[in-house]
């Protein structure tokens, strides 16, 4: 009897996988629906630490995946502070001090203005297809939403999680919740997108809550205010000059 169970539980199995779309077409198809030419967005990060809550406020321009200039307007203490990404360097200008930093090495792990984000986060290519292997393992309902579930393992050994386990919404190409682990198999940190918006015909998040599992905080809550794609982006502003202007 069991000898007849094995086949017969292969052969299903094999028939659902077949139903499943390419996991890399998936990860484009994500990848199309976030990246853009360029834009400019205004967010605003509700940092929820153990003793209280504060907010950041911050307009970004952004160029591909290669680029990015972010001014933060508020809070007053954090007004004028600039971060001016150019492929793998990054750098920081601080208005107290009038002084330009690089962020580089074992910084980048630490947390950016004390939320769940670390400046290796918002380096790292926001492209998943350039970075990691992709796997369907599943098909669940998140949110009444039908989504796949994914498995990402890294590509190369220089990113920041070694895997991941994504929810992707089949419908909206849209990753709604994701775990990244170290390759111990550590739990580092989720995401949970919890608002979404539609814009120039494509859905995006409107807020996501981030968890550093290493932390003792309650999380963080980055708001897209908003966003606008393809637009015209001055060459100066992705320059070291711009930092102190």
């Amino acid at each position: 009897m069991k000898n007849g169970i094995l086949p017969l539980l292969g052969l299903v199995l094999s028939i659902l996988h077949a139903q499943y779309p390419p996991a890399e077409e998936i990860l484009k198809k994500i990848d199309a629906n976030l990246v853009s030419k360029n834009r400019v967005a205004v967010t605003t990060m509700i940092i929820h630490g153990r003793r209280g809550s504060r907010s950041v406020s911050a307009k970004s321009w952004i160029q591909g995946d290669e680029k990015s200039f972010t001014e933060y307007l508020a809070p007053p203490r954090e007004k004028g502070t600039k971060m001016l990404k150019i492929g793998d360097r990054l750098w920081m200008y601080s208005p107290a001090t009038d002084r330009i930093i690089r962020i580089a090495g074992h910084m980048l792990r630490q947390s950016l203005m004390g939320s769940d984000l670390s400046y290796e986060d918002m380096m790292e290519d926001p492209k998943l297809s350039n970075l990691y292997n992709a796997e369907i393992v599943g098909s669940e309902e998140l949110n009444n939403r039908d989504c796949w579930v994914l498995e990402l393992t890294a590509r190369t050994t220089d990113v920041a999680y070694y895997s991941r386990r994504v929810w992707v919404d089949k419908e909206r190409s849209l990753v709604l919740k994701e775990n990244r682990y170290a390759k111990s198999g550590k739990l580092l940190k989720t995401t949970e997108v919890k608002e979404v918006f539609p814009v120039d015909g494509r859905w995006y998040p409107k807020k996501i809550l981030f968890k550093d599992m290493l932390s003792k905080g309650k999380g963080t809550e980055l708001i897209i205010e908003s966003i606008e794609f393809d637009v015209p982006i001055p060459d100066y502003i992705f320059s070291k000059a711009a930092l102190r202007k």
